[in-house]
């Protein structure tokens, strides 16, 4: 008998590759599941495991729910024994909302929410003072003491110095049965009809009642009902005057400033938030920026005339309404549409560009009377942005903001809050300043905090404080000390996206759960493994089961239980070749156990190039943390740039270099951070950028057809004798577009039947038998294979057989050079893993012609590639570089570092302690740094390699 609560038991799984296998995986361990890319780890891990705990957990929900969940598919496995509920933490990207930060993602937002809310103290924005709040008792007692024996008024605020004439107020105020209102500081009787200056500002209070103070019975009472009348009236505000005084003074039930009487609304929870019209910056709706017309983005050569075009927006001269305007406003200010801009009088390009009225007589020449003008004109600009404001049409607003500029909000300055909202103080903090701070400077700030509170303050901060620090401490735990709350999360890479998901897993303090993770330590330097593996320790040690999909050799040396899948990739994988603890691993000889024992390795490259001498420099950075850096980059070299997470490499590279190099070789539209000056772009011809997006993730997206190589495909069989009699054109050969393709399936080749309570049922097309295309299209052949054939045949077999045709054979060659010789041409994209997905996109960009002089970017390259699939990528890049291209690598992988020309490390620290170019060389010099992080496991790599090295001589 197997002990089902030590282990869990996939019997025949058969999901994509697998070959109905069968594992055993012990619960409450860290396992890890490693073998090529490809070879099938994620279907055993995601699409087997994970697929069939949360379809398990959907059935016990009652049918009426299960109707709008939409069944889940049964994974193809004949049993699983011993699973418990199942958490997925994939590489999926967060959400692209604007309003989505690593605050909210995190909870630590909410909770500090809660704290001002409930902690917070009150300042009044006009005078700085602290502000206060009474309760009636506490009132009438002030009252009392104030003015013992005084004539006093009682006055409740209704109108704060606003405009209008207020009749109607009033009538309703006699209605209401008081007699005396106060009219701008003078006490009047209300009369019939009785109406104020629409046009001035206004300050108008009722006369609730006229007491004289005395310590009586009665007048308690009275006083009390008087004090209930006037906060009603008055909106929680009241008002006391004495006799023959002009100063009244405030007491309110909510916060109030003592000497301006300006009052808050009780804080809630949402007057913080700035996703709520109760807590959000009326400008910018919460943004915290805005959008503003950039006059030279109209104007953008001063020295053109109205008519060749100097108004972008419009273009050249046309007979247009907006031309003719522009015409009656020359006539008005006497200049010509064919002048420059600059010789435009500025009365005149005020008006152009902002609008207005005026009307005006000239005489005409050939008729000899006057005639009259009008000019009622918006503005360019008004227009603008009135069409960004409004406009339906997401073309139109793209079109508007062509003209415009993200500018920080002038009313909160980015802080996204009202201005009510930012006076609430904690520690001397307002809660938008809390959010600017580094998640390691946060810690620091709560952990004085709590010192500093002191009474009913501590007692209601304590228990929220604590649950800010612990969850600020997972935060810490998994390595992101650098990001700050207020980071928005669309602009996370996916392995920081993971790993805060990460950190708010192990704040819930689930226990017994399983976890999967796909390749945590992708976007993380080696130093913060260590915090990583550690993090995924105490989520065992609490008593979770967690599988993690990983290549990380630390990880494979610090797991339980690893299990190895191959032998190769895609069919040729699906087996699972050894499993057991790290150290039986080595035993075996997997390809895994080789590179792990260093009986295989990827070779230190013997000499590094010399590159043209020619260099791009790039002088003056200073986005996001970046400290005025100025970088050069030699060409035709392999270029590395390396350093802890968020030390600032992508603001560098991405943000800055590879925006101003578009902009100068392709007119790209994305605006650099700011930077001095750059130099040497001359010397390159493009600029290539292969960023780590998914490529296409529908069923009918493939790599034939992200390639590019279909299109080649289908024009040559269009091209064949059979086709040409016919009269079929490319179209004819697309599965997705009507003609060619079998209209049952509409190309799908397969067919969705319903089910209502149980999943859907995907079923081979009976008419085209999984062909997807009809059975004309199907006659015509090339080398005696169909367009279905093709489909199906692997890229290995398609490199052979389209030999020669090189358009097609050149980015097919690609395909199986970087190592997806094994995928089929016609292979869903959704059925690719995110290595292969990464590598298709790879090929795709390194087919194109490249000119011997192309700049190529690739952000972390090694996502998702096991040790062998990297040195076959790295065999790729080398030849690119040969030829005299020059290529730069973002990454953290040592393997692929110790391979590079020219590393430039940035660092020391993440987020405010980085932001500097602390060590640039070949790989050797930057070794020999001490403070580096990256020179430190350089270092040990270098040394590993030159040790193997010797006992081989």
């Amino acid at each position: 008998m197997i002990n089902y609560e030590e282990n869990i038991e996939v019997k025949g799984a058969r999901v994509h590759n697998l070959k109905n296998i069968d594992v055993t995986i012990p619960r409450e361990k860290l396992v890890v599941i490693t073998g090529l890319s490809g070879s099938g780890k994620s279907s055993l891990a995601f699409d087997t495991i994970y697929a069939e705990g949360q379809r398990r957990y959907i059935e016990t929900f009652s049918a009426y729910a299960r109707q709008f969940l939409g069944g889940l598919e049964r994974p193809d496995v004949d049993k699983i024994d011993g699973l418990s509920p199942v958490i997925a933490i994939e590489q999926k990207t967060t959400s692209k909302s604007p309003r989505s930060t690593v605050g909210t993602i995190t909870e630590v937002y909410d909770f500090l929410r809660l704290l001002f809310a409930r902690a917070g103290d009150a300042y009044s924005y006009n005078t700085g003072e602290k502000m206060v709040s009474y309760s009636d008792e506490q009132i009438k007692d002030l009252i009392i003491d104030s003015y013992r024996d005084k004539k006093i008024n009682v006055l409740a605020p209704v109108v704060k110095s606003r405009k209008g004439h207020y009749r109607e107020l009033f009538e309703q105020i006699a209605k209401q049965g008081f007699v005396k209102v106060r009219v701008d500081g003078e006490i009047l009787d209300i009369l019939k009809g009785m109406k104020v200056d629409r046009y001035k500002t206004h300050d108008i209070e009722i006369v609730i009642d006229r007491l004289k103070v005395s310590e009586s019975e009665d007048f308690h009472k009275r006083l009390g009902e008087t004090i209930n009348t006037a906060m009603y009236s008055g909106n929680n505000v009241l008002m006391v005057l004495e006799e023959g005084e002009s100063v009244p003074r405030y007491f309110s039930r909510d916060l109030m400033c003592p000497s301006t009487g300006i009052s808050y609304p009780t804080p809630e929870p949402n007057t913080f938030s700035f996703n709520s019209p109760k807590g959000m910056c009326p400008e910018c709706n919460g943004l915290g920026h805005v959008f503003e017309v950039n006059e030279q983005k109209i104007f953008p050569n001063k020295k053109l005339s109205i008519q060749a075009g100097g108004i972008a927006p419009l273009g050249e001269y046309k007979k247009s309404w907006a031309f003719k305007q522009l015409e009656t406003i020359a006539q008005r200010y006497k200049f010509d549409l064919t002048d420059p801009l600059e010789k435009i009088p500025t009365e005149a390009m005020d008006i152009i560009l902002n609008g207005g009225n005026d009307s005006f007589e000239v005489d005409s020449k050939t008729l000899g009377v006057k005639r009259q003008y009008k000019i009622d004109y918006e503005g360019i600009a008004n227009f603008i942005k009135t069409q960004f404001d409004e406009a339906n049409s997401t073309s139109i607003r793209r079109w508007a903001k062509e003209y415009m500029d993200k500018v920080s909000c002038p009313s909160c300055h980015g802080a996204r809050l009202r201005k009510e909202s930012l006076y609430f103080k904690i520690g001397e903090k307002n809660i938008a300043e809390l959010a600017q701070l580094d998640i390691a400077e946060l810690a620091d700030f709560f952990k004085q905090l709590e010192s500093n509170l002191e009474g009913n303050q501590k007692k209601i901060a304590e228990e929220i404080i604590k649950e800010i620090k612990t969850r600020v401490q997972f935060l810490l735990d998994v390595g992101l000390d650098y990001l700050s709350l207020n980071r928005s999360s669309k602009s996370l890479s996916g392995g920081e996206a993971q790993r805060i998901r990460l950190a708010t897993q192990i704040g819930s303090q689930l226990v017994g759960v399983l976890y999967i993770l796909d390749e945590p330590s992708i976007g993380l330097h080696q130093r913060d493994n260590e915090r990583l593996i550690n993090s995924l320790e105490s989520l065992r040690d609490i008593g979770n089961s967690v599988i993690v999909v990983e290549h990380d050799r630390d990880m494979i040396e610090h797991a339980d239980h690893v299990i190895d899948i191959g032998p190769k990739a895609g069919r040729h994988g699906g087996e699972i070749i050894s499993e057991g603890k790290p150290e039986e691993l080595k035993q075996h000889h997997t390809l895994t156990a080789e590179y792990i024992t260093g009986e295989r390795e990827i070779p230190v490259p013997t000499h590094r190039r010399k590159g043209t001498g020619k260099k791009i420099v790039l002088t003056g950075c200073t986005g996001n943390n970046l400290k005025n850096v100025t970088a050069q980059f030699p060409l035709g070299k392999l270029i590395g740039v390396t350093g802890v997470s968020g030390s600032g490499k992508s603001t560098l590279i991405n943000e800055t270099l590879y925006p101003i190099m578009n902009a100068h070789y392709f007119n790209g539209v994305k605006k650099p951070m700011p930077y001095k000056k750059i130099t040497g772009l001359e010397h390159v011809d493009k600029v290539i950028d292969i960023n780590q997006s998914p490529i296409g993730r529908t069923p009918r997206s493939n790599p034939a057809t992200y390639t590019g190589t279909f299109s080649e495909i289908r024009s040559l069989f269009a091209k064949t004798t059979e086709a040409t009699i016919r009269g079929y054109k490319p179209g004819r050969f697309s599965f997705n577009v009507a003609g060619g393709r079998c209209e049952t399936c509409q190309g799908g080749g397969l067919k969705v039947i319903e089910m209502n309570f149980l999943p859907d049922v995907y079923v081979e097309c009976e008419t085209c038998n999984g062909k997807r295309f009809n059975r004309e299209t199907l006659e015509i052949r090339y080398k005696g294979k169909s367009i279905a054939d093709v489909l199906e045949m692997t890229i290995n077999e398609a490199v052979d057989f389209f030999e020669n045709i090189p358009k097609i054979h050149r980015k097919l060659k690609t395909i199986q050079d970087v190592g997806l010789g094994y995928i089929s041409l016609g292979q869903q994209s959704t059925t690719l893993s995110g290595g292969e997905a990464q590598r298709v996109k790879l090929a795709t960009e390194l087919s194109k012609r490249d000119t011997g002089n192309t700049f190529y970017i690739l952000d972390e390259p090694t996502t998702g590639l096991h040790f062998e699939d990297i040195r076959v990528l790295m065999e790729v890049l080398n030849k690119l570089v040969d030829k005299g291209n020059t290529i730069l690598v973002i990454e953290h992988n040592m393997d692929v570092i110790k391979m590079m020309d020219y590393i430039i490390d940035i660092g020391y620290e993440g987020g405010r302690g980085g932001g500097m170019i602390v060590a640039q060389g070949t790989p050797e010099e930057v070794a020999k740094d001490n403070k580096s992080h990256t020179a430190r496991f350089l270092k040990k790599e270098l040394e590993q390699s030159k040790r193997k090295i010797a006992p081989a001589v």
